[in-house]
């Protein structure tokens, strides 16, 4: 299991990007170690961009942590421009309205992970606008959190997760989870990054 400190040792350099995200269903008594952990990932590194989802739940939670030491390392992936606008607490935002999909074939082809979700991410490049190309669109954001984008978003050197391990790697999160796997980006869950705190 890694520790902190070796988690320190490895990716606290410059250009490390460090995605913190999950579950929208936080349970009640694990709230306070979410932003506790975006606390004290701020505090004790100096380098390190930490990029979210802007989600309720856990990125929120993880985000005000880190913001509440430096907002100015905190980014999020928004899937469209405006999303949750009053509640982003974030130094830099790149929304999916400003990325050309067309010219990222990485990021289409790393969305379509499962073929339930190959028409829909399509259909969303093409321009069509439904219930599932609206899924989609958080799907793709998702992706490019963690492969970042030809245009200058730096892929994700390593991502800490907030799981419902009673149903894991289940939803966007487990996409999300799928990603880094398929991008050979390291992640750690709650299992391991709680014991941080002690």
């Amino acid at each position: 299991m890694m520790t902190f400190q070796q988690f320190i040792d490895q990716y606290d350099y410059s250009g490390s990007i460090v995605l913190l995200e999950g579950k929208r269903d936080v349970r009640a008594e694990d709230m306070e170690a979410l932003t506790a952990i975006g606390e004290l990932l701020a505090s004790r590194t100096k380098h390190i961009v930490f990029r979210s989802g802007n989600a309720p739940g856990s990125d929120e939670l993880f985000s005000k942590g880190v913001a509440a030491i430096d907002h100015k390392r905190l980014e999020v992936i928004t899937p469209y421009s405006g999303h949750r606008k009053k509640q982003n607490i974030a130094y830099t935002t790149h929304d999916l309205d400003g990325i050309n999909l067309m010219e990222e074939p990485e990021v289409v082809y790393g969305s379509k992970l499962k073929p339930s979700l190959v028409k829909a991410v399509d259909d969303y490049v093409q321009g069509v606008q439904n219930k599932m190309t609206i899924k989609a669109s958080y799907l793709i954001r998702d992706t490019v959190k963690v492969t970042g984008t030809n245009s200058g978003i730096p892929k994700a050197t390593f991502a800490l997760f907030y799981d419902d391990l009673s149903q894991p790697k289940s939803g966007g999160t487990g996409h999300t989870m799928d990603v880094c796997i398929a991008n050979q980006v390291p992640y750690v869950n709650q299992e391991v990054w709680m014991q941080w705190l002690k």
